[in-house]
């Protein structure tokens, strides 16, 4: 079965840099896009960024706007959170997702999550 191993989480201080990835495995993919989550503690979960496979077009949450960078490896099934001006409020677990079925537009079905990688940035 399809399954997201993510890593790249730690401690950091802010001000910092991390660079989160998510590897999509178990399965011959087309037509995907994966995206980012995180959910900090007493908080829902929160989407922060997207990217499609086959255009290669991203989206972004305001709230990562201009810090954050999505990009993929397509024949690795991998993707990458570079996270730069890392803030206290960015304290969260991580999670990547996997729509197998992507359409187009801003408009995602997630079919698969990954495990959740712990990102903690200190003042």
């Amino acid at each position: 079965q399809v399954q997201l191993v993510e890593s790249g989480g730690g401690l950091v201080q802010a001000g910092g840099s991390l660079r989160l990835s998510c590897a999509a495995a178990g399965g011959t993919f087309s037509r995907i896009a994966m995206g980012w989550f995180r959910q900090a503690p007493g908080k829902g979960r929160e989407f922060l960024s997207a990217i499609s496979w086959s255009a290669g077009r991203t989206y972004y949450a305001d709230s990562v706007k201009g810090r954050f960078t999505i990009s993929s490896d397509n024949a690795k099934n991998t993707v990458y959170l570079q996270m730069n001006s890392l803030k206290s409020e960015d304290t969260a677990v991580y999670y990547c997702a996997l729509d197998l079925n992507y359409r187009g537009s801003y408009y995602y079905d997630w079919d698969y999550w990954g495990q959740g990688t712990q990102v903690t940035v200190s003042s």
